[in-house]
């Protein structure tokens, strides 16, 4: 415990994170793997809260942008963050780690209800806690959510978990060979220059309580236990950087 950086994190996946290599639905073997990696930071002792998304199956803003009601649309796609949230539990408990899945729309006969102290007292038990159902609001992202939490269990980072990219860049690496990378950047160079690590409004969230985010590459070996030991990879963004 003496040696790690973060004691109490929140990490964030995106619903395509658990899906195959079309990013569609849910693959055992890949949910598996992020199982593993959990587990591993687990061991030393880390408090571990997680925010899945749901795009997996579904993106609100799709749906509008077709012509659905937008409040409909976010909701659907709350719901298909609870089914992410409890493919991540079964995984979690197959290995052997303690999880909780709390959510900000009630559903009590697969989830508890999002409380704060409850969710708090789960992690001091040493239990991984997963936030599902966004924060129970349309309009709102998991990044959002991400972010809201964070503050409220007074998490010391939030890990943006990403597949393939190793940090920001300021263009997409993918795309542009001769992209570059940022090792550090501040809140307000991602608001301004529009980087989308997330969206302003988490953006802003984490600025205004000084909450840093690093942003990082998911299949990296030991990533989460080597960011927690205070090793620099990916990218990191907040006001100043420890250390």
């Amino acid at each position: 415990m003496d040696q790690l950086r973060y004691r109490r994190i929140v990490l964030k996946l995106s619903g395509e994170a658990l899906g195959g290599p079309g990013g569609f639905g849910i693959d055992p073997d890949v949910v598996g793997q992020i199982a593993a990696h959990i587990r591993a930071a687990v061991a030393l002792k880390v408090e571990i809260a997680i925010v899945v998304g749901g795009g997996n199956f579904w993106r609100g803003a799709v749906g509008s942008a077709k012509g659905m009601d937008r409040s409909t649309a976010d909701y659907m796609g709350m719901l298909a963050t609870c089914i992410n949230a409890l493919a991540l539990q079964d995984a979690l408990e197959k290995i052997g780690i303690p999880t909780r899945v709390q959510t900000a729309i009630e559903m009590r006969e697969i989830a508890e209800p999002y409380i704060r102290r409850r969710a708090i007292r789960h992690l001091e038990k040493e239990r991984v806690v997963i936030f599902a159902s966004g924060t129970g609001n349309p309009f709102f992202s998991t990044d959002t959510t991400a972010a809201l939490r964070a503050a409220e269990i007074e998490a010391e980072v939030i890990l943006m978990a990403k597949k393939g990219v190793d940090g920001v860049y300021d263009s997409d690496p993918r795309i542009n060979s001769d992209a570059v990378k940022f090792d550090t950047l501040d809140y307000i160079d991602v608001l301004n220059h529009n980087l989308g690590v997330m969206d302003s409004t988490a953006t802003s969230l984490c600025m205004d309580n000084g909450i840093p985010i690093i942003v990082f590459d998911f299949n990296e070996p030991n990533s989460i236990v080597r960011i927690v030991r205070g090793e620099s990879i990916g990218t990191y963004i907040g006001g100043k950087k420890h250390g």
